[in-house]
């Protein structure tokens, strides 16, 4: 640094402390700044000292009395300036009139005559990482300080040597608003009065021995510019009225394990944008237009791939700098909230994709957030993320842990979030996740589980669970993990339920093979009925799978265009029909025919042509007999719910099986033909005597298939077949599922 100024006059602040403060280095601002008691002449005086450094003049009003107006003395070239009240030992309210060299005069109150905000007992809670609404303590809070109104500004970081706010308002000067570190906490905070909603700001940190501070965006903020802008923004986040208290009140039993679950993957930059500009819809549009759409279709929920505030398109949400942001792509967040309030409203649950494996590098975010290793690990074997090129989560800090679950707990508070879907959760569970040998630390037991992290979620879904009963929380895990979806009192994570991966990986890779072949990859078809009911699972053919060369799931399928419909039809059927719960990447249910793009919409137009068209109304049909059979939805994850027919015709590549209702008065047959040849009297086993009236077939001409139907119906005959007491004859469809229900 440049050597210190001479001083133009004397000072009862002492100078080295005066030097901290031109220099931008003081940790406690208002040891020096604002108003002190002094001793001048061994009599007692009051010092107000401030810095402006595009003030000329300055003066100190004292509130209530007209005549107390006390001159400032300019006591350093670079705008520190100092009054001294004699006669005075109690320090008095004031308010401060500065002039610039344009001769314009403002009035304001100073931000150094004002009390600590936070208290202690928040102080401790934070420290201590129990603190359950952080959110509304750290971050920027527009708030009434001894009647003056003003933002409340906070940020956890322990060890930067000295931190400002700084934005429009103070010229982006790191030396005008430095904060006050509260003891050994490693908070900052500071009320700069006059300041309100809507404020441009961010933190300047100088790390410990650095030179050169660094601009950060708000861990904690509410609200950010739209990229590439990285500043946060001042929001007030509690003004809005919801109007979802039915909703809210029902919601528990809406998400209970034995109902139906089937949910809308969505991206909301790429689901529908504007024809003409190819923009981005706003929160408020797209609320109206999804919850039209989902209702017709049938979905019970929407999944939203991550709004959390992200600064790379191409993420997709999955790299967040903004833990407590909805992304501005799509509005402010009141507009985010009535998107939420709006689905709710007409009946249709909303969880979002939270990411708290990692995070992005980006120079503005949490990386290097003090000047230090603060959010993550140092060593690169623990804190470095290669496949993402991102950090990783320093897990076993008390205060990245309640950072992390005060996100979780602050969309399901005041964005009230029906869900949370964890991402990336096998890259959390393993010190050795993508990683070669001598890449990673074994834990202290010597093996590869991250014993940090697993404490983490099973914390995370104890407070989700305990804060927000009949709230979900399911995890994106792909290992055979056990226990994913089982009590932590019960030794499990604590999810309400698992995306199953494997169920996608055998089904995608049985139906993409031509049928002729299917016979020798009947056991992907079968499998998955192995370990159904291991876990809470849902079944989803998700983004990921219509992706990076993957190709859409329509054009995964074999054969000719009627084929391919045909297998993407048989393959919704059985997924329809299969034990777990449903999850479906917007496009797939109108036959997309090219991979998913993410800056472009979705392909709208080939609504136009009737392929597509039936097979939407096929999905939706599905959704409907989902939802209206509770023999397809009420025994999801015990055996009980789903019972063999036959599952050993390899050659014909069928299978047949029935799903129970809780109390066993109410089944259907699932009859599955995965080859394009008809099967005419094909003799399967049946419990009841009863006429078994079929209620869907994917081959039927609505739907975009050949007509080759049971309709309206088969009546069983009294004679045993595959282990059943009666057998009925079907026809079994090409490339086609049959669905039946005996009459009653």
């Amino acid at each position: 640094m440049p050597p210190r100024q001479k001083l133009l006059a004397k000072t009862t602040a002492s100078t080295a402390e005066l030097d901290l403060i031109l220099r931008a280095e003081h940790s406690d601002p208002f040891h020096v700044l604002g108003a002190h008691p002094v001793e001048v002449q061994g009599k007692p005086a009051i010092a107000i000292r401030a810095f402006l450094p595009d003030a000329v003049s300055l003066q100190a009003i004292r509130v209530f009395e007209p005549h107390g107006v006390y001159p400032f003395v300019r006591i350093h070239a670079e705008g520190f300036f100092e009054a001294v009240v004699p006669g005075e030992w109690q320090i008095f309210p004031y308010h401060l009139r500065a002039r610039n060299a344009q001769g314009v005069e403002w009035e304001f109150e100073d931000p150094y005559r004002f009390p600590p905000v936070l208290a202690d007992f928040d102080l401790h809670l934070l420290s201590e990482g129990t603190h359950r609404g952080a959110y509304e303590k750290l971050g920027a809070h527009v708030r009434e300080l001894q009647g003056v109104r003003g933002v409340v500004f906070a940020v956890w970081a322990p060890n930067a040597q000295r931190v400002s706010v700084v934005g429009d308002f103070n010229l982006w000067d790191g030396r005008r608003h430095p904060m006050r570190v509260r003891g050994g906490s490693g908070i900052w905070e500071l009320f700069i009065p006059g300041l309100d909603e809507g404020e441009i700001y961010k933190f300047e940190i100088k790390g410990r021995g650095s030179e050169v501070p660094v601009l950060k965006a708000d861990p904690f903020g509410f609200y950010s510019e739209l990229r590439p802008n990285t500043a946060s923004i001042v929001y007030d986040i509690h003004r809005y009225q919801w109007n979802d208290q039915a909703w809210m009140a029902e919601r528990a039993q809406r998400q209970a394990l034995n109902v139906p679950i089937s949910v809308y993957e969505v991206h909301l930059g790429s689901w529908m944008r504007t024809p003409e500009a190819n923009a981005v819809l706003n929160y408020r549009d797209l609320a109206q237009r999804l919850a039209e759409y989902v209702q017709k279709m049938g979905f019970t929920h929407i999944e939203l791939m991550p709004v959390t505030e992200h600064p790379l398109d191409e993420s997709w949400g999955y790299q967040t700098t903004g833990y407590f942001a909805p992304t501005s792509r799509h509005g402010k967040p009141e507009d985010f909230m009535f998107f939420v309030d709006y689905l709710h409203q007409h009946g249709i649950g909303v969880i979002l994709d939270w990411v708290p494996a990692h995070f992005p590098g980006d120079a503005h975010g949490l990386a290097h957030f003090d000047g230090s290793f603060l959010y993550d690990h140092a060593d690169p074997r623990r804190g470095e993320q290669k496949d993402w090129g991102t950090r990783v989560f320093n897990f076993g800090r008390t205060e990245v842990r309640s950072f992390l679950w005060n996100s979780a707990l602050f969309w399901l508070d005041h964005y009230h979030a029906d869900g949370l879907r964890v991402d990336a959760v096998a890259s959390m569970l393993y010190l050795d996740y993508s990683r070669q040998p001598g890449e990673w630390i074994p834990n202290q037991y010597g093996g590869n589980e991250d014993l940090d992290a697993i404490d983490f979620i099973k914390r995370f879904n104890e407070i989700v669970h305990q804060e927000h009963p009949g709230v979900l929380t399911i995890a994106e895990e792909s290992t055979a993990w056990t226990g994913v979806s089982r009590p932590t009192y019960l030794g499990g994570l604590g999810f309400s339920l698992k995306w199953n991966m494997g169920w996608m990986h055998d089904m995608l890779l049985y139906f993409s093979k031509d049928p002729i072949h299917r016979r020798f990859h009947h056991n992907s078809l079968t499998f998955s009925l192995l370990y159904a009911f291991t876990e809470n699972f849902v079944l989803v053919l998700s983004h990921d799978e219509v992706v990076h060369g993957k190709r859409s799931l329509l054009a995964k399928m074999p054969g000719d265009m009627w084929q391919q419909f045909a297998n993407l039809r048989s393959l919704y059927a059985f997924m329809f029909t299969h034990p777990g719960k449903k999850m479906l990447f917007m496009g797939g249910e109108f036959g997309q025919w090219i991979e998913w793009v993410s800056n472009q919409s979705l392909d709208w137009n080939l609504l136009e042509y009737e392929p597509h068209q039936k097979l939407q109304h096929l999905v939706a049909e599905l959704n409907r007999l989902y939802r209206s059979e509770a023999a397809l939805h009420e025994v999801d994850f015990e055996y009980t719910g789903f019972e063999w027919v036959d599952f050993h015709d390899v050659d014909r590549s069928v299978i047949v099986f029935l799903r129970w209702s809780r109390d066993r008065s109410r089944h259907v047959v699932v009859a599955c033909n995965f080859t394009p040849a008809p099967r005419y009297g094909y003799r399967i086993g049946v419990p009841e005597a009863s006429f078994y009236r079929e209620i869907l077939n994917t081959d039927a001409v609505e739907f975009g298939g050949s007509g080759i139907t049971n309709s309206p119906g088969q009546q069983p005959i009294y004679q045993p077949w595959q282990n059943q007491p009666f057998c009925a004859e079907l026809t079994l469809p090409p490339l086609g599922v049959a669905i039946l229900r005996p009459d009653r």
